[in-house]
């Protein structure tokens, strides 16, 4: 079991919508192609477990999975350029990790850019290992990037 010391002025809670202006944010600086607000509302509106990160009461990460049922699907999770480095994407991940777990989740999966590599280098610093490659998965430039798949045990 992976236990994780919360840092300092750190806090959890559920995602609102009236989050989504500073996710926004974030989603635009740190992805080609990013989540929309409708992609966001459509996940709280599922039910999906949607997760802001704040410290000093500002958005500063932010978590969406969907359980489908022992499966945990990792959909997005980014944190913002500012706070990168400073260990919050991996807090971010382990506490997904828990609430996972916390909902009866054996495996997490979750999709990468190749190109993605600090993300990548984060996922297997923390135990995922790739499963496969999704062909042409996410919009590109010219084209398609394919995607990794990779997974971790719970």
């Amino acid at each position: 079991m992976i236990v994780q010391l919360k840092p300092a002025n750190l806090s959890f809670r559920e995602m609102q919508l009236s989050d989504l202006d500073a996710v926004i944010q974030i989603e635009m600086v740190n992805f080609p192609f990013p989540w929309t607000v409708g992609n966001f509302t459509d996940s709280i509106n599922s039910g999906y477990t949607c997760l802001v990160l704040e410290m000093a009461a500002n958005v500063i990460g932010y978590a969406v999975l969907m359980m489908a049922l022992d499966e945990a699907h990792l959909l997005n999770v980014s944190v913002a350029p500012s706070q990168k480095g400073k260990g919050f994407g991996r807090y971010l991940l382990y506490h997904m990790m828990q609430i996972s777990r916390e909902k009866g989740g054996l495996n997490m999966f979750l999709e990468v850019r190749p190109s993605n590599i600090s993300a990548i280098t984060l996922y297997e610093s923390i135990g995922f290992n790739e499963m496969g490659v999704r062909p042409g998965y996410y919009p590109a430039q010219k084209g398609r990037e394919n995607a990794i798949l990779m997974g971790v045990a719970l």
